[in-house]
């Protein structure tokens, strides 16, 4: 007899297996029992009411919808498994949530340099009252421009979700060792090196983060996640191995 019944996470490595599992459960519950769990899991800027420390490693498993976890786990599915094979499975583990981290860096960074240049302060809660991260609301001083009082609402009130800071390390460490693995688009169906395709996905977060396209996206988590794995392949020494 055949078994049939077989898990589809069966054939994957540990620590990439256990990751799919808890996002889709941390998707499906926030979904479907706790509609608010992003406000409570998701991470806010340090200086907000609205942060708890636990949010810097709970924000990597919170999603802001269907197509949001998706292709983050798309990405890990497809790129993951080979990297956990190098890397070996505690290394692994370590490296995603270390470029989770990195990707929080960079984020409050860029948050902390916008505040700044506001109010000459990292932080605006005085100029900021009666701040409510439930319904992304506070009272702003009204002799800001507008431009300025939205921003300061925007990193105030809105939180940080989402495994795409990790994913991008993954995608820097893979462009990196397999350089030469061609790889498919799905709205571009021919094939692109990885050494061409991840790049160019790094600089086009660049162009949006600076330029503030789309901002309600943490463009710089992003490449703060590329960043840090980066480095890391560096520090660690991680090298492509000889049988592939």
């Amino acid at each position: 007899m055949f078994n049939n019944t077989a898990s589809p996470f069966s054939g994957l490595p540990p620590v990439v297996k256990n990751l799919l599992i808890i996002n889709v459960i941390c998707f499906v519950g926030g979904a479907l029992i706790f509609p608010r769990a992003n406000d409570l899991f998701g991470v806010y800027y340090p200086d907000s009411p609205g942060f708890h420390l636990w949010q810097v490693i709970t924000y990597m498993f919170m999603h802001g919808g269907i197509a949001h976890i998706f292709f983050n786990m798309f990405a890990l599915f497809m790129f993951g498994p080979i990297l956990e094979q190098v890397f070996g499975s505690k290394r692994f583990l370590n490296f995603y949530l270390i470029t989770g981290l990195g990707a929080l860096v960079l984020q409050f960074a860029v948050q902390a340099l916008e505040v700044y240049m506001i109010v000459d302060s990292f932080s605006a809660k005085a100029f900021l009252s009666e701040i409510d991260v439930a319904n992304r609301s506070a009272r702003v001083l009204s002799s800001l421009p507008a431009e300025a009082r939205q921003t300061l609402l925007s990193i105030y009130t809105t939180p940080m979700v989402g495994a795409s800071g990790a994913i991008y390390g993954l995608l820097i460490a893979f462009g990196y060792l397999f350089p030469n693995t061609p790889l498919m688009l799905i709205f571009l169906p021919v094939p692109i090196k990885a050494k061409y395709f991840i790049p160019v996905m790094i600089l086009i977060e660049l162009f949006l983060g600076v330029s503030r396209t789309g901002s309600s996206i943490a463009h710089f988590a992003h490449i703060g996640g590329a960043l840090f794995g980066f480095l890391l392949i560096k520090l660690w020494g991680i090298r492509r191995p000889n049988y592939w």
